[in-house]
């Protein structure tokens, strides 16, 4: 019994001299403590051979221990903050979230004080209005139709000029009254026609822009096919003009066409249809027809048809009719008021009908005609400068613009300065051929508009950057467009109303 005590006594005074025993940490306390004073899991005394499993640990280790600070002991690293743009942080979506929502509820509250004040205003049978005032004299519709004359035109100039009946000379000039007429044969009919609505107008304006575009870049490249094949058949001795060649492509067989294989008209039309102003003669195309990728944009153009007519008779009309007394008076607090309260629906009108157009009605018809290449917009809402937009919002204008008009100004020695000064110049004309011919007033809102675009991407181009250049061009769009759309819509009443009133009615 003695020897028996003798041994634990050492055995404790082992333990308690904590000599050559590494503790190991159970929540945070040691083991062997927690034992020793009673307070282990067990209540057991600690043995020998319990002790003698525990690690042990050199004089070194330990120093090195106590000299490199633990986990719970440190808690700080060199780092910025998220917001800092030196973090890197680049995920704002829960901030963009929390945007759309803000933008949802402002809007939802300006749109029910807009109802409680003028109540339902919305209906779509007034649009038909818009259009045609007779239903058995539609102007704008025979003015479309008549446009087949032209696209004819071209293609029959074209067969003469692959055969050499036609000089080039001759050619171009046939092409020039082409072209030319093309331009001004709608103003003059929507000038002459009293039945002509203003948006009826726009429309068939707007169909004959685009034509008077296709049957120019027709023109160009089939004149580029002429020059190869007549370099090609001076060089080899034989003409480059073949029968078609098949390809494969997909699960079917496509064919390539040669010039002047492309010269029929199932070819120009093709063109003429296509949600493209670049002519070539094979056309990148898809392989098949999606139907659901085909009524989803068909659901998409449907319903935001009627979106667009909602919010512009429901909200944009009230804001534009009580701003004319403000611009009659010259009131420039009210006329600021009134501009700002404008400046929000338009914006979203246009975003709307940036989607409707660029998005779902150019896909639509692209999906039909299996057209391949759908490239009809980039990035350009992250635009950090003005040039920047203009050349991706609307990539088959710039596409044009670019290969038809740009580039040949600069082969014929125009510096890039004046040749990007020609293409807004040019841009310009067009916006205003668009807007007071069908108005029927010659105003030079749209155009001072458009020019005014060159000292703007000057000024953001040499003075802004990053996030200020994209803030910028945001600003310049939705204040720019409702500044526009007042002094149009001011002219137009004074002009077609107050004046008509003081003669005894309006026209």
């Amino acid at each position: 019994m003695e020897e028996t005590g003798a041994l634990i006594r050492k055995r404790r005074a082992t333990i308690s001299t904590g000599k050559c025993v590494t503790l190991k940490q159970v929540n945070g306390r040691s083991a062997v403590n927690e034992s020793i004073n009673g307070h282990g899991d067990s209540g057991n005394i600690v043995t020998k051979r319990n002790v003698s499993d525990l690690p042990s640990t050199t004089s070194k280790e330990r120093k090195k221990g106590r000299n490199v600070p633990s986990d719970r002991q440190s808690c700080h690293r060199l780092q910025e903050s998220l917001l800092s743009s030196a973090s890197g942080y680049r995920n704002y979506r829960g901030v963009l979230n929390w945007c759309v929502v803000m933008l949802v509820l402002s809007n939802a509250r300006l749109f029910l004080e807009n109802l409680l004040k003028y109540g339902i205003l919305v209906d779509p049978i007034q649009v038909v209005s818009l259009f045609i005032k007779d239903p058995y004299n539609m102007p704008a519709a025979c003015l479309v139709i008549v446009s087949n004359v032209f696209i004819v035109a071209a293609l029959y100039t074209e067969r003469r000029l692959s055969v050499g009946c036609f000089s080039e000379r001759v050619g171009l000039l046939v092409h020039s009254i082409n072209l030319s007429v093309t331009l001004c044969f709608p103003v003059a009919i929507v000038l002459m026609v009293k039945s002509m609505t203003p948006v009826g107008g726009a429309s068939a304006l707007g169909v004959y822009t685009v034509l008077f575009l296709k049957l120019y870049s027709y023109k160009d490249v089939n004149k580029w096919c002429r020059e190869m094949s007549h370099a090609k058949a001076r060089s080899l001795a034989r003409s480059l003009s073949c029968s078609s060649i098949p390809r494969s492509k997909g699960s079917g067989v496509d064919y390539q066409v040669s010039y002047p294989g492309n010269l029929t008209l199932r070819d120009l039309y093709y063109f003429v249809f296509a949600p493209t102003l670049c002519y070539e003669l094979n056309f990148p195309r898809s392989p098949r027809i999606r139907m659901s990728f085909l009524l989803r944009r068909l659901f998409e153009m449907l319903f935001f048809t009627q979106l667009l007519v909602a919010l512009t008779q429901q909200w944009m009309i009230p804001i534009i009719q009580s701003s004319m007394k403000p611009l009659e008076d010259m009131d420039l607090p009210m006329m600021m008021e009134r501009l700002l309260r404008l400046a929000v629906p338009n914006h979203l009108l246009w975003l709307i009908f940036f989607y409707w157009f660029f998005h779902s009605s150019l896909n639509f018809i692209a999906e039909l005609l299996q057209f391949g290449d759908r490239e009809f917009y980039r990035d350009w809402w992250n635009s950090e400068t003005i040039t920047y937009f203009w050349q991706n919002w609307n990539i088959p204008v710039h596409k044009w613009c670019l290969r038809h008009f740009y580039k040949p100004l600069l082969k014929s020695g125009v510096s890039k300065w004046l040749g990007q000064s020609a293409v807004f110049l040019a841009s310009a004309f067009f916006h205003e051929y668009l807007v007071s011919v069908p108005l029927k007033m010659l105003r030079p809102w749209a155009f001072m508009g458009m020019m005014a675009q060159l000292p703007l991407a000057w000024f953001v181009a040499r003075f802004l950057r990053g996030n200020y250049g994209n803030a910028a061009v945001w600003i310049s769009l939705i204040i720019g467009q409702p500044i526009a759309v007042l002094m149009y819509v001011h002219d137009y009443y004074v002009l077609h109303y107050r004046e008509g009133s003081a003669g005894g009615g309006p026209e």
